[in-house]
Protein backbone atom coordinates (compact mmCIF):
# COMPACT_ATOMS: atom_id res chain seq x y z
CA UNK A 1 0.00 0.00 0.00
CA UNK A 2 2.61 2.38 0.41
CA UNK A 3 4.05 1.77 -2.61
CA UNK A 4 0.43 3.17 -3.95
CA UNK A 5 0.26 6.11 -1.87
CA UNK A 6 4.34 6.89 -2.95
CA UNK A 7 3.29 6.63 -6.84
CA UNK A 8 0.21 8.64 -6.13
CA UNK A 9 1.89 11.68 -4.43
CA UNK A 10 4.55 11.95 -6.92
CA UNK A 11 1.98 11.92 -10.00
CA UNK A 12 0.25 14.73 -7.97
CA UNK A 13 3.39 16.57 -7.10
CA UNK A 14 4.73 16.22 -10.98
CA UNK A 15 1.31 17.47 -12.57
CA UNK A 16 0.81 20.65 -10.15
CA UNK A 17 4.83 21.41 -11.50
CA UNK A 18 3.91 20.00 -15.36
CA UNK A 19 0.87 22.08 -15.57
CA UNK A 20 2.83 25.72 -14.37
CA UNK A 21 6.35 24.73 -15.82
CA UNK A 22 4.50 25.07 -19.29
CA UNK A 23 3.94 28.67 -18.98
CA UNK A 24 7.51 29.37 -17.04
CA UNK A 25 9.15 28.10 -19.78
CA UNK A 26 7.02 29.97 -22.48
CA UNK A 27 7.50 33.07 -20.42
CA UNK A 28 11.46 32.65 -20.30
CA UNK A 29 11.01 32.43 -16.50
CA UNK A 30 12.49 29.04 -15.51
CA UNK A 31 14.84 30.96 -13.13
CA UNK A 32 11.69 32.36 -11.44
CA UNK A 33 10.94 28.90 -10.12
CA UNK A 34 13.72 28.33 -8.49
CA UNK A 35 14.07 31.56 -7.33
CA UNK A 36 10.80 31.27 -5.46
CA UNK A 37 11.76 27.82 -4.09
CA UNK A 38 14.28 28.85 -2.39
CA UNK A 39 13.03 32.32 -1.39
CA UNK A 40 9.53 30.87 0.20
CA UNK A 41 11.94 29.63 3.05
CA UNK A 42 11.33 32.61 5.64
CA UNK A 43 7.56 32.35 5.32
CA UNK A 44 7.60 29.05 6.41
CA UNK A 45 10.02 29.47 9.58
CA UNK A 46 7.69 32.62 10.29
CA UNK A 47 4.71 30.21 9.70
CA UNK A 48 5.88 28.00 12.04
CA UNK A 49 7.07 30.05 15.08
CA UNK A 50 3.58 31.60 15.06
CA UNK A 51 1.52 28.73 14.60
CA UNK A 52 3.70 25.83 16.10
CA UNK A 53 2.85 23.45 13.14
CA UNK A 54 4.12 22.12 9.62
CA UNK A 55 0.62 21.55 8.97
CA UNK A 56 -1.12 25.31 9.40
CA UNK A 57 -2.87 26.67 6.58
CA UNK A 58 -0.80 29.89 7.59
CA UNK A 59 1.99 28.41 6.24
CA UNK A 60 0.89 28.17 2.78
CA UNK A 61 -0.33 31.44 3.00
CA UNK A 62 3.13 32.55 4.22
CA UNK A 63 5.10 30.70 1.45
CA UNK A 64 2.80 32.61 -1.22
CA UNK A 65 3.40 36.11 0.44
CA UNK A 66 7.25 35.49 -0.05
CA UNK A 67 6.83 34.35 -3.45
CA UNK A 68 4.58 37.21 -4.51
CA UNK A 69 7.44 39.38 -2.51
CA UNK A 70 10.26 37.53 -4.49
CA UNK A 71 8.63 38.09 -7.95
CA UNK A 72 8.16 41.53 -6.50
CA UNK A 73 11.86 42.30 -5.90
CA UNK A 74 13.16 40.76 -8.60
CA UNK A 75 10.93 43.03 -10.97
CA UNK A 76 11.63 46.39 -8.98
CA UNK A 77 15.40 45.23 -9.52
CA UNK A 78 15.55 44.77 -13.37
CA UNK A 79 13.63 47.95 -13.95
CA UNK A 80 16.34 49.92 -11.91
CA UNK A 81 18.25 48.75 -14.54
CA UNK A 82 19.99 45.29 -12.83
CA UNK A 83 20.13 42.26 -15.03
CA UNK A 84 17.71 39.71 -14.90
CA UNK A 85 20.18 36.98 -14.06
CA UNK A 86 21.69 39.33 -11.52
CA UNK A 87 18.42 40.31 -9.81
CA UNK A 88 17.13 36.72 -9.30
CA UNK A 89 20.72 35.52 -7.91
CA UNK A 90 20.57 38.32 -5.53
CA UNK A 91 16.89 37.93 -4.36
CA UNK A 92 16.23 34.30 -4.33
CA UNK A 93 20.06 33.54 -2.28
CA UNK A 94 19.37 36.68 0.48
CA UNK A 95 15.68 35.34 1.26
CA UNK A 96 17.19 31.83 1.37
CA UNK A 97 19.74 32.89 3.37
CA UNK A 98 17.37 34.50 6.09
CA UNK A 99 15.46 31.55 6.18
CA UNK A 100 18.51 29.03 7.10
CA UNK A 101 19.89 32.11 9.63
CA UNK A 102 16.13 31.76 11.00
CA UNK A 103 16.32 27.80 11.47
CA UNK A 104 19.45 28.03 12.87
CA UNK A 105 18.26 30.15 15.99
CA UNK A 106 14.42 29.04 16.01
CA UNK A 107 13.72 26.03 14.91
CA UNK A 108 17.12 23.96 15.37
CA UNK A 109 15.32 21.46 17.70
CA UNK A 110 12.58 20.38 15.38
CA UNK A 111 12.17 19.15 11.67
CA UNK A 112 12.44 21.93 9.90
CA UNK A 113 16.41 21.69 8.80
CA UNK A 114 17.83 21.82 5.24
CA UNK A 115 16.67 18.00 4.56
CA UNK A 116 13.20 18.40 5.53
CA UNK A 117 12.97 21.61 3.42
CA UNK A 118 15.27 20.85 0.48
CA UNK A 119 15.25 17.11 -0.12
CA UNK A 120 12.50 15.99 1.17
CA UNK A 121 11.27 12.33 1.59
CA UNK A 122 8.66 10.63 -0.56
CA UNK A 123 9.51 7.56 1.15
CA UNK A 124 8.13 8.63 4.05
CA UNK A 125 4.52 10.49 3.18
CA UNK A 126 1.91 7.21 3.88
CA UNK A 127 3.39 7.92 7.71
CA UNK A 128 1.83 11.42 8.13
CA UNK A 129 -1.73 10.46 7.97
CA UNK A 130 -4.71 12.78 8.62
CA UNK A 131 -7.85 11.20 10.40
CA UNK A 132 -10.93 12.80 11.05
CA UNK A 133 -13.11 11.60 13.72
CA UNK A 134 -10.53 8.40 13.54
CA UNK A 135 -10.88 7.21 10.34
CA UNK A 136 -7.57 7.07 8.64
CA UNK A 137 -8.34 9.67 5.43
CA UNK A 138 -4.78 8.88 3.83
CA UNK A 139 -1.56 10.75 3.89
CA UNK A 140 -1.94 14.57 4.78
CA UNK A 141 0.43 15.44 1.33
CA UNK A 142 -2.15 13.89 -0.89
CA UNK A 143 -4.88 15.96 0.29
CA UNK A 144 -2.75 18.52 0.19
CA UNK A 145 -1.79 17.94 -3.07
CA UNK A 146 -4.76 17.16 -4.70
CA UNK A 147 -6.73 20.53 -3.24
CA UNK A 148 -3.40 22.06 -4.86
CA UNK A 149 -3.88 20.67 -8.43
CA UNK A 150 -7.80 21.36 -8.16
CA UNK A 151 -6.78 25.16 -7.58
CA UNK A 152 -4.58 25.47 -10.11
CA UNK A 153 -6.56 23.65 -13.31
CA UNK A 154 -9.49 25.85 -11.98
CA UNK A 155 -7.70 29.37 -11.98
CA UNK A 156 -5.96 27.93 -15.45
CA UNK A 157 -9.11 26.45 -17.01
CA UNK A 158 -11.17 30.07 -15.93
CA UNK A 159 -7.80 32.09 -17.81
CA UNK A 160 -6.98 30.12 -19.84
CA UNK A 161 -6.84 32.84 -23.05
CA UNK A 162 -5.40 35.08 -21.07
CA UNK A 163 -2.39 32.90 -19.76
CA UNK A 164 -1.94 31.97 -23.20
CA UNK A 165 -1.89 35.34 -24.48
CA UNK A 166 0.09 36.56 -21.79
CA UNK A 167 2.67 33.53 -22.08
CA UNK A 168 3.36 34.20 -26.12
CA UNK A 169 2.79 37.91 -26.74
CA UNK A 170 2.23 40.35 -23.63
CA UNK A 171 2.68 43.36 -25.40
CA UNK A 172 -0.75 42.48 -27.55
CA UNK A 173 -2.32 41.32 -24.50
CA UNK A 174 -1.93 44.79 -22.45
CA UNK A 175 -2.88 46.33 -25.73
CA UNK A 176 -6.01 44.67 -25.71
CA UNK A 177 -6.75 45.62 -22.15
CA UNK A 178 -5.51 42.42 -20.59
CA UNK A 179 -4.01 42.84 -16.95
CA UNK A 180 -0.45 41.55 -17.32
CA UNK A 181 0.60 42.42 -14.11
CA UNK A 182 -2.24 40.77 -12.43
CA UNK A 183 -1.82 37.32 -14.56
CA UNK A 184 1.36 37.32 -13.77
CA UNK A 185 1.62 37.51 -10.16
CA UNK A 186 -1.40 35.02 -10.04
CA UNK A 187 0.99 32.32 -11.82
CA UNK A 188 3.87 33.36 -9.65
CA UNK A 189 1.15 32.42 -6.45
CA UNK A 190 0.38 29.26 -8.24
CA UNK A 191 3.57 28.35 -8.41
CA UNK A 192 4.68 29.59 -4.90
CA UNK A 193 1.47 27.53 -3.72
CA UNK A 194 2.71 24.13 -5.59
CA UNK A 195 6.55 24.51 -4.33
CA UNK A 196 5.38 24.62 -0.76
CA UNK A 197 2.88 21.75 -1.34
CA UNK A 198 5.68 19.47 -2.81
CA UNK A 199 8.07 19.87 0.39
CA UNK A 200 6.65 17.42 2.20
CA UNK A 201 7.47 14.86 -0.96
CA UNK A 202 10.21 15.73 -3.07
CA UNK A 203 11.79 19.13 -1.14
CA UNK A 204 12.44 22.85 -2.69
CA UNK A 205 15.49 21.71 -4.69
CA UNK A 206 13.87 18.78 -6.65
CA UNK A 207 10.50 20.76 -7.08
CA UNK A 208 12.54 23.00 -9.24
CA UNK A 209 13.21 20.25 -11.46
CA UNK A 210 9.73 18.78 -11.91
CA UNK A 211 8.67 22.19 -12.86
CA UNK A 212 11.52 22.70 -15.37
CA UNK A 213 12.44 19.65 -17.28
CA UNK A 214 9.22 17.80 -18.02
CA UNK A 215 7.70 21.22 -19.37
CA UNK A 216 11.04 21.75 -21.60
CA UNK A 217 10.46 17.97 -22.79
CA UNK A 218 6.86 18.49 -23.60
CA UNK A 219 8.07 22.15 -25.49
CA UNK A 220 10.26 19.91 -27.81
CA UNK A 221 7.32 17.54 -28.87
CA UNK A 222 4.76 20.12 -29.50
CA UNK A 223 3.62 23.89 -30.66
CA UNK A 224 0.45 23.31 -28.99
CA UNK A 225 -0.29 25.04 -25.61
CA UNK A 226 -2.99 22.46 -25.18
CA UNK A 227 -0.91 19.61 -25.95
CA UNK A 228 2.42 20.67 -24.41
CA UNK A 229 0.31 20.72 -20.96
CA UNK A 230 -0.62 17.02 -21.11
CA UNK A 231 2.74 16.18 -22.57
CA UNK A 232 4.03 18.04 -19.76
CA UNK A 233 2.04 16.09 -17.30
CA UNK A 234 2.31 12.73 -19.17
CA UNK A 235 6.05 13.22 -18.81
CA UNK A 236 5.95 14.02 -15.24
CA UNK A 237 4.12 11.06 -14.13
CA UNK A 238 6.26 8.60 -16.31
CA UNK A 239 9.37 10.26 -14.46
CA UNK A 240 7.57 9.20 -11.67
CA UNK A 241 7.02 5.95 -12.26
CA UNK A 242 10.33 5.33 -13.86
CA UNK A 243 11.68 7.04 -11.07
CA UNK A 244 10.60 4.82 -8.59
CA UNK A 245 11.53 1.76 -9.59
CA UNK A 246 14.93 2.64 -10.42
CA UNK A 247 15.16 3.91 -6.91
CA UNK A 248 14.30 0.21 -5.68
CA UNK A 249 16.76 -1.29 -7.93
CA UNK A 250 19.08 1.28 -6.73
CA UNK A 251 18.38 1.53 -3.36
CA UNK A 252 19.18 5.79 -3.86
CA UNK A 253 16.43 9.15 -3.39
CA UNK A 254 13.37 8.03 -4.94
CA UNK A 255 12.68 11.91 -5.63
CA UNK A 256 15.96 11.75 -6.47
CA UNK A 257 15.91 8.73 -9.14
CA UNK A 258 12.83 11.25 -10.53
CA UNK A 259 14.29 14.21 -11.61
CA UNK A 260 17.09 11.98 -13.36
CA UNK A 261 14.19 9.74 -15.12
CA UNK A 262 12.84 13.87 -15.84
CA UNK A 263 16.04 14.28 -17.18
CA UNK A 264 16.72 11.25 -19.70
CA UNK A 265 13.71 11.47 -21.23
CA UNK A 266 14.28 15.39 -21.82
CA UNK A 267 17.42 14.21 -23.34
CA UNK A 268 15.86 11.27 -25.46
CA UNK A 269 13.45 14.43 -26.83
CA UNK A 270 16.28 16.83 -27.38
CA UNK A 271 18.15 13.80 -29.62
CA UNK A 272 14.96 12.27 -31.73
CA UNK A 273 12.02 15.19 -31.28
CA UNK A 274 10.62 15.35 -34.91
CA UNK A 275 10.65 19.13 -35.27
CA UNK A 276 13.36 19.75 -32.68
CA UNK A 277 15.89 16.70 -32.65
CA UNK A 278 19.37 16.49 -33.55
CA UNK A 279 19.54 13.05 -34.50
CA UNK A 280 16.01 13.91 -36.69
CA UNK A 281 17.64 16.81 -38.10
CA UNK A 282 20.91 15.12 -39.37
CA UNK A 283 18.93 12.11 -41.02
CA UNK A 284 17.44 14.80 -42.84
CA UNK A 285 20.08 16.51 -43.73
CA UNK A 286 21.43 13.48 -45.11
CA UNK A 287 18.42 12.76 -47.06
CA UNK A 288 18.90 15.84 -48.43
CA UNK A 289 22.40 15.82 -49.96
CA UNK A 290 21.64 12.25 -51.34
Amino acid sequence: MSDFWILLTGALVASCCGVLGVFLVLRKMAMIGDAISHSVMPGIVVAFLLSGSRDSLLMMFAALICGLLTTFLIQMFQQSGIQADASIGVVFTALFAIGVVLVSLYARQVHLDQDAILYGEIAYVHWNIWEVGGINMGPKAVWLLGFTLLVILTVIGLFYKQFKLCAFDPALAAAIGIPVAVFHYLLMGLVSMATVSSFESVGAILVVGLLIIPASTAYLLTDQLGVMIGLSIAVGIASTFLGYGAAVLLDASIAGCMVCAASLLFVAAFLFSPSHGIVIKKLRLRQLAR
